[in-house]
């Protein structure tokens, strides 16, 4: 069995991942649950090395041995896997991320109809949240190709690796990828203010580096969207303002209360039938309130402004969790399971 035998099963059972590691069989995760392939067998280590090495140039195989480690995009059949090669006890392994061909639209994702009105903003900051593999990389797909069917603008993307692959449109667009198309993040968002962006995707906002320029992006006139772990919104404004020195933290306030205009937090939960995910949000929009909030350090009272201001447009995590309940999308115990406030869910459910 070669590797593409493998990324055809993945692609024919609609698998979001394939994982090779040795004395396992080769494993795919089906709307978050894992199943083996038990009709390749349990896989040596050498099985593993012949699979993951076969699809590496020779200058991917120099760095990977060298570090240990190495993330790619991989294109097949009109699909992309998002790969990360790394040695486990030693031995080499393999995490292969399946990123469609196509890219869903905003309702096709079942997003709400509100994350429309991200495509009209001119100039600002979106931030996407939630751990990983919630679907932080779609949903921005879909609101950056969104963009790129409506407007004539100039988007640079900045990812490790590409992930999506836009279609040529109404925009033009740049995808850039780490070590292949610049050396870091840093020298790639310091070129980006002088390569006449409308829009700037970063991928991922690491560190201090990465917040302050996608801040001074933002503020620049440009609409910058970017991603974040975090679990909610508030926590969000809580880690961009923490990353930074002490005697820097007011200025940031300040600089984050102005550019900010949205906090996505975005979890993918199994359907009433678990036959696939559904996305919840929780959506914070830079309202006044919630720009002096930020600019004075108040951010503990942003969930009762989550709470108290859904006419504006924002949106508690838990209040969606019960929408979705209500509409039977979902069952009580995932509303529970899956809330960030458990206790403000158990109160919404009684």
């Amino acid at each position: 069995m070669d590797i593409f035998h493998l990324f055809d099963l993945t692609i024919e059972k609609q698998a979001s991942d394939l994982h090779l590691i040795p004395n396992y069989y080769p494993t795919i995760r089906i709307n978050n649950e894992l199943y083996y392939v038990r009709s390749a067998g349990t896989l040596a280590q050498e099985d593993v090395e012949k699979l993951v090495v076969s699809i590496l140039n020779e200058e991917q195989k120099e760095n990977l041995f060298a570090n240990k480690e190495i993330d790619l995009g991989y294109e097949y059949k009109n699909n992309r896997f998002r790969t990360n090669i790394y040695y486990a006890k030693n031995r080499l392994a393999a995490a292969f991320r399946l990123i469609g061909y196509k890219i869903k639209t905003i309702e096709e994702l079942n997003l709400p109809k509100q994350f429309h009105q991200f495509t009209e903003i001119n100039q600002g900051l979106v931030l996407i949240t939630g751990p990983t593999g919630e679907g932080k990389s779609t949903t921005l797909a879909a609101i950056i190709d969104e963009i790129n069917h409506r407007f004539a603008k100039h988007i640079i993307t900045i990812e490790d690796p590409i992930e999506y692959v836009y279609p040529t449109s109404k925009s033009i667009i740049s995808q850039r990828e780490l070590h292949q198309d610049t050396h870091s993040w840093n020298i790639a968002l310091r070129s980006a203010l002088r390569e006449d962006p409308d829009v700037v995707l970063l991928g991922e906002m690491r560190d201090y580096e990465t917040i302050q320029s996608a801040l001074t992006i933002a503020e620049t006139g440009h609409l910058v969207f970017s991603t974040l772990h975090t679990g909610s919104t508030s926590e969000t404004i809580n880690r961009v303002i923490d990353v930074f020195p002490a005697n820097q933290q007011n200025q940031i306030r300040s600089q984050l209360s102005s550019v900010l205009k949205a906090v996505i937090a975005q979890r993918l939960l199994p359907s009433l039938d678990r036959s696939k995910r559904l996305p919840a949000v929780e959506i914070l929009l830079n309202i006044p309130s919630v720009a002096a909030v930020i600019r004075e350090g108040r951010t503990h009272i942003l969930d009762n402004i989550l709470e108290t201001e859904e006419e504006q447009g924002l949106y508690l995590f838990e209040k969606y969790l019960l929408h979705m309940y209500e509409k039977s999308l979902i069952s009580k115990e995932s509303a529970l399971s899956y809330a960030i406030r458990t206790n403000e869910m158990k109160k919404l459910l009684k």
